[in-house]
């Protein structure tokens, strides 16, 4: 008997998920995809295996503002062992070079505050960067090096909090395209004895946090109606940014491609509401009108639909 495939369902919506430390991204993107049956699925930035946390699932219209938090900026919580470097900057590669411990651990808040700001990183080999269409990962699984060039990042937040004479963990507000594997490898530069990067969890992205996320054990437990409820509106990845509430007509004009007059700063981003919910995305030009960025087709918030 040929068994019959169940059609894929419009699921429109946010899944703010707590990635288990192991599986990919998008292994995890998959596992909630068929627990939903979503028909379209994206993610927001991948998180490596060894790392666990915040990994926001966007289905159907939501996928539209994913970029928003691609551009955000990430919290993570670090750990890394001192003395040892290793090929890949983490604990998946090999030890290649031992160094004394630091006798104290004294220097480290300073250390900590000279990476506060713009700093420049030079992005790891094992990194999904490409060199003339393949990835950095694949050339360095190959032996083979290529020169990297620098890129500017900012540390908006680093502070220390906890430490041993082996090992320290810390916490870091960055900016997108941050190694934080990089910055652990500069630390223990720094302090004079090399480390590597044991534990990466990330909390934030953006006003997003994950203490309200779900594990994948959690969202599978519960039946098909509460996985739905428990979807984030597409709104959900736009909330830093103001709200502005149109009425019938001016939705009407903005979900048609039109402008309508408001009064704001020329370039200033909103995101729009009208009767039946959120609509999108908006920005001002000079003469004071509002043109649709990015709109859901729905004309509505669509959660579980």
């Amino acid at each position: 008997m040929v068994q019959r495939r169940i059609p894929r369902r419009a699921v429109n919506g946010v899944l703010l998920l707590d990635k288990p430390v192991g599986i990919s991204s998008n292994h995890a993107l998959q596992q909630a995809r068929r627990l939903l049956n979503a028909a379209k699925a994206g993610h927001t930035g991948t998180l490596d295996p060894m790392a666990s946390g915040l990994l926001p699932l966007t289905f159907g219209e939501a996928t539209k503002f994913s970029q928003q938090l691609l551009d955000a900026d990430k919290r993570y919580v670090a750990t890394a062992r001192l003395g040892q470097v290793t090929t890949t900057g983490d604990a998946e590669g090999d030890v290649v070079r031992e160094r004394p411990l630091p006798a104290s651990l004294d220097p480290l808040p300073g250390i900590l505050a000279d990476f506060l700001g713009e700093i420049s990183q030079i992005p790891p080999m094992y990194s999904a960067l490409k060199r003339d269409g393949r990835p950095l990962y694949a050339l360095a699984r190959e032996g083979i090096e290529v020169e990297r060039q620098p890129r500017r990042v900012t540390i908006h937040a680093l502070g220390l909090l906890s430490g041993s004479a082996e090992e320290i963990v810390f916490e870091v507000l960055c900016s997108k395209g941050t190694y934080v594997r990089t910055l652990a490898e500069d630390i223990g530069e720094a302090l004079g004895c090399g480390a590597h990067l044991t534990a990466l969890r990330r909390t934030a992205i953006g006003p997003l946090s994950v203490d309200g996320a779900l594990t994948l054990d959690a969202f599978e437990a519960c039946d098909d109606a509460l996985r739905d409820r428990r979807l984030a509106g597409p709104d959900s990845l736009v909330m830093h940014l103001p709200e502005m509430r149109l009425d019938a007509g001016e939705a009407g004009v903005v979900t048609h491609g039109g402008a309508v007059q408001r009064e704001a700063q020329a370039g200033a981003e909103f995101r729009l509401y009208g009767p039946g919910g959120f609509l999108g995305l908006g920005r001002m030009d000079e003469a004071q009108r509002l043109w649709p960025k990015r709109l859901i087709a729905t004309g509505d918030s669509g959660r579980g639909k």
